[in-house]
């Protein structure tokens, strides 16, 4: 089972100061609104509703904390987390790019994220979430851009792999590492930035995912890591199916 399973609801905020006052590695998911955030943090964490994903892409205004550790009992019971025995965090960052969302609620959104991804000391590493098909679009890149100066790793997670064929899975990851790549430091050093495929309906990338994000996390153990590799050559292989059906 893994650790992301214990993930459970611990507080939301929408203002920086109500951060919580932790200090235990932060991971943190991003993503445009209809890029399928809610779903991937929904299906590794084995939960169906963990994440809260709106009817109305671009309603979810806050920031929305879930721990890893310090809960006792299963993860569907009420009882209190204790904080001074919580691991790490992850954190569901407001989706960006809505259209119908109002002039106001957007710029409130994006002094929020570029304040937190820019000076929360705690944020260990950044999930950027992408539809694999529409990839680094302006606002992805902002988000890369005001993260990149911290240094820290970012994860681009493709998803609705399913919707793309061999050929277009292959050509879709080059592209991808190849935007990556072009981000290097003022020595020239390229940033740690890694990206993979990723499909909730077909079940594609998830172990991939699951052992990236606990290695950031530092909650993985070296024959831990050396097990999971071994199962993602067989799960990244990508599916030519085109199933319609909504999924990360």
């Amino acid at each position: 089972m893994s650790r992301l399973w214990q993930a459970r609801f611990f507080t939301t905020v929408n203002q920086l100061r109500d951060l919580p006052d932790t200090h235990v590695p932060e991971i943190a998911f991003a993503g445009r609104s209809n890029a399928g955030k809610s779903t991937a943090i929904n299906i590794l964490t084995n939960q169906k509703g963990l994440a809260f994903a709106s009817k109305t892409p671009g309603r979810t205004q806050h920031i929305n904390y879930f721990s890893i550790g310090g809960a006792h009992v299963g993860q569907h019971r009420k009882d209190a987390v204790r904080v001074d025995e919580i691991e790490a965090l992850l954190v569901d960052l407001p989706g960006y790019g809505y259209a119908e969302v109002s002039g106001t609620a957007k710029l409130h959104w994006q002094k929020l994220l570029g304040d937190y991804v820019q000076r929360r000391d705690q944020l260990a590493a950044l999930i950027l979430i992408m539809d694999s098909r529409r990839p680094f679009t302006d606002l992805d890149v902002q988000m890369l851009e005001w993260f990149a100066p911290t240094g820290k790793p970012i994860h681009c997670i493709l998803t609705k792999a399913d919707k793309l064929n061999r050929n277009e899975s292959t050509n879709a990851l080059r592209e991808a590492r190849a935007v990556l790549d072009s981000y290097v430091d003022e020595e020239g050093n390229g940033f740690p930035f890694t990206v993979q495929l990723f499909s909730a309906l077909k079940r594609i990338g998830i172990e991939e995912a699951d052992a990236k994000i606990l290695e950031l996390a530092g909650l993985s153990s070296e024959e831990e890591d050396a097990a999971d590799h071994t199962g993602n050559q067989e799960s990244a292989a990508p599916s030519a199916d085109d199933d319609d059906t909504p999924a990360a």
